[in-house]
């Protein structure tokens, strides 16, 4: 059974961000994730999520300054200290939401970085293991997410194999693959396939259609078909709806009107 969690980063911005928890209750959904909580009062987001009975399912560790274009810094070694700060700073935040996923964004490999590829990827595995033994204790998964290099140029883990490859070379439990199926339709193709072979380490799907980043069924991916497939080779988790909404939020939700009712 399909659970979706609504993505408020993405969804029900015709209203301010702590307003958008009860239009995603009305809406019917159960759960939410949002990339990053920290600009907000834990207890303000608390209290919505009590207030309108949502679950909150994952956000993403501190990233730099992704509204400058930054999309992560675990594979910058002058700012490994900054990392891991923003490790505590999200271990603090998914204990008194009780979330139980939170996401690593590698980092974008450009022109200001000196490291060499092999050097990257080996301090982006040490900072996993960083993560992954620093939430070990709070019940808590790391989940390690590919984008598109198409939306994001040179971002440092951009397909399920490297991604693979890296998880298992951190070699903790607690690291698990984020798969976004919009970013590996761009990458990869061949979803249906690349999902089964790695539902073992498969612990959060996100999804939107492509081209344009917006609604399941505005697009070339058969949702029809994926997501009734994920279910059936037994994904049990959550599917987080991180889609561009194509006009209001609300106007574009009949895709997921089977999916939410068979939640209640």
């Amino acid at each position: 059974m399909t659970k979706l969690a609504a993505n408020l980063t993405m969804l029900f911005n015709e209203v301010p961000f702590l307003d958008r928890f009860e239009l995603a209750s009305k809406a019917g959904f159960s759960g939410v994730e949002y990339l990053f909580p920290y600009d907000y009062s834990v207890d303000d987001i608390g209290e919505r999520l009590d207030k309108y009975n949502l679950k909150q399912v994952l956000f993403d560790f501190p990233v730099g300054d992704f509204q400058g274009g930054e999309r992560g810094i675990a594979i910058q070694p002058e700012r490994q200290q900054e990392f891991q700060d923003g490790v505590g700073q999200a271990i603090e935040f998914a204990e008194a939401l009780n979330c139980k996923r939170l996401t690593v964004l590698a980092g974008i490999a450009n022109e200001k970085t000196s490291s060499t590829s092999d050097e990257m990827e080996q301090l982006l595995i040490e900072n996993l293991r960083y993560a992954a033994d620093a939430v070990s204790g709070h019940e808590i998964t790391v989940l390690l997410e590919a984008l598109n290099t198409l939306d994001t140029p040179n971002f440092f883990v951009s397909t399920t194999q490297q991604s693979r490859s890296i998880i298992k070379s951190a070699d903790r439990e607690n690291i698990k693959l984020q798969y976004d199926v919009y970013h590996m339709q761009i990458m990869e193709g061949d979803l249906a396939r690349t999902i089964e072979t790695n539902l073992d380490l498969i612990a959060h799907f996100q999804i939107a259609d492509n081209p344009g980043r917006h609604e399941p069924g505005t697009g070339e991916i058969n949702y029809t078909f994926l997501l009734p497939q994920i279910d059936k080779i037994g994904y049990k988790g959550w599917v987080g709806c991180e889609y561009i909404p194509a006009n209001e939020t609300i106007e574009g939700l009949s895709w997921a009107n089977e999916f939410i009712k068979s939640n209640d």
